[in-house]
């Protein structure tokens, strides 16, 4: 009998020879021995069972606060403020219609707003930050209906310094644009079609022309000279599976060619796609592997940790992105990764790793994560906030999901 971890890899060898794609020495990250930074875990609200998160000042007190869900927490002792109702996520009642709370002056009155995104109600929203440290509503206003949306990440697409966002929409790559602040708001569709859809989403300067472009899990649509336009041609040179949200596309060794980095978002798998350049200047992409030792990688952030210039990759464990799929009841665990361009290869060190739902039911539809893992069990949801969150210059986790909220306050300062 082959060994679970050998026979992942050997299949993922498998489906790769038959895509075309070549696979290159996959190795597994090595954890590091040395210490690396040191974390303190402050649970917010471990009976939170909502998967997206943001930090920002929301009362204009001058500390940074945490929205998740149907509720804001104060700074610094985390008071739950619950401003609105949020729904359970079509027949599961253990998800919830919150699938991203991204912080964003949307009406222009200096008060961080939220926008989100839902995946049975197909929707894009904003949330209305009445101000203040009431319990008042916060009233939502629609955006669009664009379809299933799994998360979305706010981004400056078109380089014009004001964020845009970008939601992970199954059948189809869109972004809207704020265009106007007052007296109404205004947000503007770019529809780049269906042709590039699937499960995950990011963005990357691809072809290192100075703007980004956008990359799915088909490919990438190439950014032209005017962004506005609904025409960016699409490359369909890899295929990812369901990969995750987001997927970065950034220089990992150093050689002026942009890689891409993706996890596997219902299966085990952190991966990057090694960009090189063939005798005819044809771009070829290499599959090579960080780590395969955990499932339901879907959200990754790229964030300077230790402050010394060079961003680390953090993610970690979705739990029971759904209640049955692979790795579904393994331990929670939150990791980041360093890349040793010396050395060419990646190193893994543990923020988190917690303890495996033993217990849980085998049925899924009686599985629920705040019952089957311990209390305490932090995951990365669909976000991770990553924000100086006690303005000590260095940069704090603030990690949602299914199994609680969590904040791992970055000692390095």
């Amino acid at each position: 009998m082959i060994p679970r971890f050998t026979r992942r890899r050997l299949l993922c060898c498998l489906s790769l020879v038959a895509s075309g794609t070549l696979l290159v020495s996959p190795t597994v990250a090595a954890e590091e021995k040395s210490p690396g930074i040191a974390w303190k875990m402050h649970t917010i609200n471990d009976q939170s069972p909502y998967e997206a998160c943001g930090a920002a000042d929301f009362n204009g007190d001058g500390k940074t606060d945490i929205f998740c869900g149907d509720s804001w927490y104060a700074a610094p002792k985390w008071t739950k403020h619950k401003v609105r109702d949020v729904p359970a996520s079509g027949p599961n009642p253990h998800y919830y219609e919150d699938f991203a709370d991204s912080p964003l002056d949307v009406n222009g009155d200096g008060r961080p707003d939220i926008v989100t995104c839902n995946y049975f109600g197909k929707r894009v929203g904003w949330v209305k930050n009445p101000g203040g440290d009431s319990t008042a509503p916060w009233t939502e206003h629609e955006i669009d209906t664009p379809g299933n949306m799994e998360t979305g990440e706010l981004v400056d697409l078109n380089g014009d310094g004001k964020l845009d966002f970008l939601p992970n929409t199954g059948n189809v790559v869109v972004w809207y644009e704020l265009t106007q602040q007052k007296p109404a708001v205004v947000w503007t569709k770019h529809d780049l079609g269906s042709e590039g859809a699937g499960h995950g989403v990011g963005v990357g300067d691809i072809n290192r022309d100075g703007r980004l472009d956008i990359i799915t899990p088909k490919g990438w649509h190439e950014q032209p000279a005017d962004a506005a336009s609904n025409t960016w041609p699409f490359h369909a040179e890899f295929e990812l599976g369901a990969a995750g949200i987001f997927i970065h596309g950034r220089d990992v060794d150093g050689d002026q060619l942009t890689d891409v980095v993706y996890g596997m978002g219902h299966g085990f798998g952190l991966n990057w796609l090694k960009q090189t350049a063939s005798s005819n200047g044809q771009r070829e992409w290499t599959k090579l592997n960080i780590d395969d030792t955990f499932s339901q990688v879907h959200t990754l952030v790229f964030t300077d940790l230790d402050g010394k210039g060079e961003p680390e990759l953090v993610t970690g464990k979705r739990v029971y992105a759904h209640e049955v799929e692979p790795g579904d009841t393994d331990a929670s665990v939150v990791f980041y990764y360093q890349f040793d361009r010396a050395a060419a290869k990646w190193k893994k060190h543990t923020i988190f790793h917690g303890d495996p739902a033993i217990n849980a039911p085998k049925d899924a539809k009686d599985r629920w994560a705040l019952k089957d893992f311990p209390k305490g069990s932090a995951g990365t949801g669909l976000q991770v906030a990553a924000v100086d969150m006690d303005a000590d210059g260095d940069i704090d986790l603030v990690c949602p999901g299914k199994s609680g909220l969590y904040l791992f306050e970055n000692l390095s300062q």
